[in-house]
């Protein structure tokens, strides 16, 4: 389903989602971080949580460590975020006019080292390159998976879309529950998702809930880039590892495939 921001985000934690209010199925608080500069966040819950840098200027301090981190723009590749325990006290302190920082919380009681992971430790590839007529072509970065992130419940990452092309084609599903957190450049731009059986308007702040087993391929319209941040959270015995994709469309990334008007 879609949630529209119908109002700029407030100064302060956004909720979108809630593990004990609206929208428990997704198993994860999700929500969007406002702070002009010098506006400061305190975060202690006993979860494990994920802070992710959009665009801006902080500072942010946990167990005895502190870091100073800016971002222009979440189109370019500074992707930087903090995965800490559950109980790990975190303040964010805002130092550009504006920051926006996205917050992922989810139950995990194993204990893990915090981790920072940002530059050559985030996995980025451009997805798509010589099939279909390069209509998938797009930026992908990964900063959590099983492989990087054992003990962590999330797997996430970010997609950029180039103006006009797809993402999640070959259509795909998957049996976790997963989030999509979306902006554009220019802002009012816009996109199309295929969710399950219904096509979902996707807007600049929106947010996506995809439901376990729906495929979810989406489109951005010509000269928008689409950005989105990507949330699944780990099943108990059940990891995300790969998508199960829909064979009848699988034939379309052969590299002998003869596209309209080849075909």
């Amino acid at each position: 389903m879609r949630i529209k921001q119908q109002q700029p985000f407030k100064t302060g934690y956004n909720a979108i989602t809630e593990m004990t209010g609206v929208h428990p199925e997704m198993l994860m608080d999700f929500g969007i971080l406002k702070l002009p500069a010098e506006e400061y966040y305190s975060d202690h819950l006993p979860y494990e949580r994920i802070f992710v840098l959009l665009y801006g200027e902080i500072t942010i301090a946990w167990e005895n460590r502190q870091e100073h981190v800016s971002r222009s723009t979440f189109l370019d590749d500074q992707l930087w975020c903090l995965n800490v325990p559950a109980g790990t006290a975190v303040k964010i302190v805002g130092v550009a006019p504006d920051s926006e920082m996205a917050v992922i919380r989810t139950e995990n009681e194993k204990k893990f080292q915090a981790v920072v992971r940002s530059g050559s430790e985030i996995i980025k590839e451009v997805r798509g390159e010589g099939t279909m007529n390069e209509t998938g072509t797009r930026i992908v970065r990964t900063a959590h998976n099983v492989d990087l992130s054992p003990d962590s419940n999330i797997m996430f990452g970010e997609d950029v879309h180039y103006p006009g092309k797809w993402a999640g084609f070959p259509s795909h599903h998957h049996q976790q529950p997963e989030i999509y957190f979306y902006k554009l450049q220019p802002e009012n731009g816009f996109g199309l998702m295929k969710l399950g059986e219904e096509a979902v308007l996707l807007e600049n702040n929106d947010t996506v809930l995809i439901a376990p087993n729906l495929v979810h391929p989406q489109v951005s319209a010509p000269g928008y880039a689409m950005y989105f941040l990507w949330v699944i959270r780990h099943l108990k015995d059940n990891p995300y590892i790969a998508p199960t994709f829909e064979e009848e469309h699988l034939w379309v990334e052969k590299p002998d495939a003869k596209i309209w008007p080849e075909k």
